[in-house]
């Protein structure tokens, strides 16, 4: 599975990110996490999930349009700041979101 986590520069999603790669490690999964900011997600080609910030939620709708023909899921991340974001509870907001698109 490969997840994409943005933010507006690319800062708080790489906290996201290390949490999401722990998370999923202790679970077993294999995932590919990466980090960025909006302005940098040029293709979905081969990303099942994008994990976007909250602060960015007026992105989504246009997110979703771009990711409706390659199958890619696309989630909000909760209202918190990325420190105190567990790194479980964001994996499963993922893995429902990809669940949810199949």
């Amino acid at each position: 599975m490969k997840i994409v986590v943005v933010c507006g520069a690319g800062a708080s999603s790489t906290f996201v990110a290390v949490k999401l790669r722990t998370a999923a490690a202790a679970r077993g999964l294999t995932a590919t996490v990466e980090a960025g900011s909006v302005s940098q997600l040029d293709s979905l080609a081969e990303v099942d999930v994008v994990l976007v910030g909250a602060h960015l939620e007026s992105s989504v709708p246009a997110l979703r349009e771009r990711a409706a023909g390659s199958g890619t899921a696309v989630a909000v991340l909760p209202p918190i700041s990325p420190a105190a974001l567990d790194g479980a509870q964001a994996l499963d907001l993922a893995l429902d979101a990809r669940a949810a698109a199949l």
